[in-house]
């Protein structure tokens, strides 16, 4: 097995078991969002918690199969899809990063 193989296949588990946390928990696992648990108790009333673990469970997932699919390629064809698929994930990653906590929480704002 080459080193992209097992390096998607370690990011695969991790996403797998924190996707699962995620689909396990609902939204007491908002609190394993960053930025989110350092939130005061108030602020984070003003916020869907299910909401938000719901889309981070989604995301691991979808990380979780984009790995899964470097892994494969990585093992069946060439090494170098295990970069493809770390790329394809960074994007995906900050795609979403936000600095401000205010600015990352604002779609799950209760009205």
């Amino acid at each position: 097995m080459n080193a992209g193989a097992v390096a998607c296949a370690l990011a695969l588990a991790l996403f797998l078991i924190v996707g699962i946390v995620f689909a396990l928990l609902k939204g007491k696992a908002a609190l394993l969002i960053s930025g989110f648990n350092s939130l005061s108790e108030r602020e984070r009333a003003h916020y869907d918690q299910e909401a938000m673990a719901v889309d981070m469970r989604n995301a691991c997932f979808l990380w979780a199969l984009i790995m899964a699919i470097g892994c494969a390629l990585s093992f069946f064809l060439t090494p170098y899809a295990a970069i493809a698929a770390f790329v394809v994930w960074l994007v995906l990653f900050f795609k979403d990063v936000r600095l401000d906590a205010g600015k990352a929480f604002e779609k799950y704002r209760k009205q």
